[in-house]
């Protein structure tokens, strides 16, 4: 299978418009060694033709203007992209489906609870009925007994998808912020049938059980969530009051935090990380942080980044 990073960064970018922290303002400067990013958004394909987009970031415009194989090619109005997926309701998930709304009709594969938030506290579905009938919701059924749904995309032959229940938080705008159910968030466990390979990607993963832990170690490379490296981070940094916890995101560092787990997958397993947020000190390649990923033989997604599995 055929993985294109469109976006690499959490909710902002990097760096973010409005952020003065020190790793913001260093990129800025040249003052560290850092690559700007922006918002978080994959795009799959099996044959490299048809794309499927994974999240729809608010940086989509430019995101897709900077990977040809999405550009039109066959008609005057066209695109590599066949068809999205939301693996959750929020902001920087979801908002680039207004500027994706010139190609409506679009299929988009999402649960019932995401659903509902981008029908009723951020009405997405709604707003776009407008342009040539909107958006066609496709549901991926996970409820409160079946937290694993399996399903195939008809614009992704050979590709089999399971959707995976994770424990992050809904949007602000959904009835169930801070008490979250199966289905405002999700992991993609994606198998290539020929070649037998196996991907995860889960760029919101707030808490790690034994049922998620089965799916990290069955892939052959997970793309998971890099957002911050401490759980206090936006405190440390002065520029917010929320944890990662409170947010729905697993830190980095800690006993218990993402590193540790990933410390116990397999040598072969290949690990990426996505989501990750302006004050993360791993975005700068000077820092100590970043040197313990590469010693940890652990990847940071990047904008543009490409890879087969």
């Amino acid at each position: 299978m055929h993985v294109l990073i469109l976006g690499a960064a959490a909710g902002g970018g990097f760096p973010q418009w409005n952020c003065n922290c020190r790793l913001c303002h260093g990129v800025r400067n040249g003052s560290i060694e850092a690559t700007p990013r922006t918002q978080s958004s994959i795009a799959l394909s099996s044959d490299g033709e048809r794309w499927l987009l994974c999240n729809a970031s608010p940086d989509i415009r430019a995101q897709l203007c900077s990977n040809p194989e999405l550009h039109p090619r066959k008609v005057p109005r066209d695109s590599g992209i066949t068809g999205v997926l939301l693996v959750d309701g929020q902001i920087d998930h979801a908002t680039g489906l207004l500027s994706l709304r010139e190609g409506c009709p679009f299929d988009v594969w999402c649960t019932p609870n995401v659903h509902q938030d981008l029908s009723d506290g951020f009405p997405l579905f709604r707003m776009l009925e407008h342009w040539n009938g909107g958006l066609h919701w496709r549901p991926i059924g996970i409820d409160d007994d079946h937290r694993e749904a399996t399903f195939d995309l008809p614009d992704c032959p050979g590709l089999s998808f399971t959707a995976v229940a994770l424990t992050s938080n809904a949007p602000p705008y959904s009835p169930r912020r801070g008490a979250p159910t199966p289905g405002d968030n999700i992991g993609l466990l994606i198998e290539d049938r020929q070649r037998g390979t196996q991907l995860f990607y889960a760029p919101g993963l707030g808490e790690l059980d034994d049922r998620v832990r089965g799916f990290l170690g069955r892939a052959d490379c997970v793309l998971v969530d890099g957002t911050l490296w401490h759980d206090d981070e936006l405190i440390r940094a002065g520029v917010g009051q929320a944890t990662g916890r409170d947010m729905g995101h697993l830190a980095l560092a800690g006993e218990h935090g993402l590193l540790t787990e990933l410390a116990t997958l397999p040598q072969t397993t290949r690990r990426v990380l996505i989501h990750i947020n302006n004050t993360n000190p791993i975005l700068d390649e000077g820092s100590a942080e970043r040197a313990a990923l590469t010693r940890a033989g652990i990847e940071v997604a990047f904008d543009g980044m490409r890879l087969e599995v």
